[in-house]
């Protein structure tokens, strides 16, 4: 299945994250999916190859920041991904582990709930996320960003405080034991004899990076 970001406003042939993954479980409750190291996928670049995260945070909400990116091939080069949407959750919960296969915590990445077509979900990334280490430390990230993404138009001051409430949502659902942060999830290791998926035969690209070092963004 085919996992993908589209940004608010989001225009046919304009650049989009796409990611290919293996489906772990999908029932009521939510989709289970999983992202494996060395994944191809497609991502929004600047023409130079250059991510948003690398404009200066005072130019990075700006439309025209924007307007300039395209689509790029990248690789995933980060260890495997296991991704849980819950159903009508404003929110997926990502499991990150380390290079040695221990289990590094939780990354609630606020969005909207997914949207299903077939083998392929859509939904629109947000800035604010949590994270939430092994040990259960609960920690905001890129509030830095939000407060600049109000005073550059991106969001009004309605929308980050939702964007908040969005967020102690995860907090609560972590603290009270929700299924996707289950501890049994923690030790879920992909088969060994999983391949990995690939790109939609429709996916297309201005800019290859898969001989360029670094790693892919996964959303």
């Amino acid at each position: 299945m085919h996992w993908t970001y589209r940004g608010a406003g989001w225009v046919h042939g304009a650049p989009q994250h796409v990611n290919p993954m293996r489906v772990v479980r999908d029932d009521e409750r939510g989709l289970v999916a999983w992202l494996a190291e060395g994944t191809v996928l497609l991502q929004p670049r600047y023409p130079d190859g250059g991510t948003f995260r690398e404009r200066p945070l005072s130019e990075r909400f700006l439309p025209s920041t924007q307007r300039d990116r395209i689509s790029a091939r990248a690789r995933w080069r980060g260890p495997g991904i296991l991704r849980i949407a819950p159903t009508d959750r404003p929110f997926s919960v990502w499991l990150f582990w380390s290079t040695q296969g221990q289990f590094a915590g939780w990354y609630a990445n606020l969005e909207n709930p997914l949207l299903r077509a077939g083998d392929r979900c859509f939904t629109s990334d947000h800035v604010l996320d949590v994270w939430i280490t092994a040990d259960g430390q609960v920690r905001w990230k890129d509030e830095d960003e939000l407060a600049e993404a109000v005073a550059q138009g991106r969001y009004t001051e309605a929308q980050a405080q939702a964007l908040r409430t969005h967020g102690e949502q995860a907090i609560d659902e972590f603290r009270s034991g929700a299924w996707m942060f289950d501890a049994r999830w923690t030790s879920w290791r992909a088969p060994a004899d999983w391949t990995v998926p690939h790109l939609p035969d429709d996916a297309h690209w201005q800019l290859d990076l898969l001989d360029r070092g670094g790693r892919g963004s996964p959303g």
